[in-house]
């Protein structure tokens, strides 16, 4: 690193200096205020360093910057670049331009191509300078190692609440989080009574086709989401068979708390996902972690229905 102003010449102040500002998630936008005033404050740096034209990037804030999404802001920033328009891109830490190898050795590679410096609070780099380019080759790794520790801590942290049962993880039509009670019944009296009567004809008729067969002589109707994702809202359709087999498969319905029921497979490798660690069971086989039964979970499983025919009468179309 070098803090000469010697590396800020005529031809470089005479270019923009570029601040690029960006935060990981919506959440931090909204709540972590502090590290945006820090960031848009590298103006004032900017304007200290010498440099008159400078312009502020904020395009991705919101965005993570580990390569798995598009960055319209870190485009911009390229494209400026390959212009030969920029004389420095100013960033509060390598982490904010870029949590991965690639993006950050690629806009490291052009910078050194027109000559433009990197900026942050400890000092002034110069790409071309070997000392420079290999701290900053180290800042970037330092980095994209850092992601790979906060997601590993952040996963043991989940795995960790969920064998306590206290991980808050989507809930099976039927079920909701309330803020002071917790897990509760949905007070839709409909949607409980359609998710009871599946049970209900499955232990009398023996085999799930044959209850969807019985429900769709009896125009039941069960509720999708009205966008086709999430359930803040839903419309009643006729039933299918997905939808009762969905139902008696899950086990949350049975009374048990799991957890990691799946994973994802990315060609030849397979990765867990966040919600989907998968645990060994005692019998060798691969499962999730499962906690006990608990009284509000039995009750959409149970059979406790009206009668027969005001039930039925109550799910048809139009009630």
């Amino acid at each position: 690193m070098t803090t000469n102003d010697a590396l800020l010449p005529a031809v470089v102040l005479q270019r923009k200096a570029v601040v690029y500002v960006r935060q990981s998630t919506p959440r931090q936008v909204q709540l972590n205020l502090e590290s945006q005033r820090r960031q848009y404050e590298l103006v004032e740096v900017a304007r200290r360093r010498g440099f008159s034209n400078i312009e502020v990037i904020d395009d991705d804030l919101g965005r993570t910057a580990d390569g798995a999404v598009e960055r319209p802001g870190f485009d911009r920033l390229v494209a400026a670049l390959c212009a030969g328009q920029v004389g420095a891109v100013l960033c509060l830490d390598a982490s904010r331009l870029a949590r991965n190898g690639r993006d950050w050795h690629h806009l490291l590679e052009l910078c050194g191509l027109v000559e433009a410096r990197v900026i942050d609070l400890d000092g002034v780099y110069d790409p071309c300078r070997p000392n420079d380019r290999l701290l900053l080759g180290m800042k970037g790794s330092i980095s994209e190692f850092e992601l790979g520790i906060i997601r590993s801590r952040m996963y043991e942290a989940a795995r960790s609440k969920a064998r306590r049962g206290e991980l808050r993880i989507s809930t099976p039509i039927g079920y909701t989080w309330d803020r002071n009670v917790g897990l509760t019944l949905d007070p839709d009296i409909r949607l409980q009574e359609v998710i009871r009567l599946v049970f209900q004809k499955f232990r009398e008729l023996g085999s799930a086709r044959q209850a969807l067969l019985w429900m769709a002589s009896q125009n039941i109707h069960f509720p999708y989401p009205s966008d086709g994702r999430t359930w803040t809202s839903f419309e009643w359709r006729p039933i299918r068979y997905r939808n009762v087999i969905s139902i008696l498969k899950n086990p949350f319905y049975a009374g048990v708390y799991s957890y990691g029921k799946s994973e994802k497979a990315h060609g030849d490798r397979r990765w867990p996902c966040p919600q989907e660690l998968r645990a060994p069971q005692a019998d060798g086989g691969m499962g999730g972690i499962h906690q006990g039964s608990s009284r509000g979970l039995h009750q959409l499983g149970g059979v406790r229905t009206q009668s027969g025919g005001a039930r039925r009468q109550y799910l048809r179309q139009g009630r």
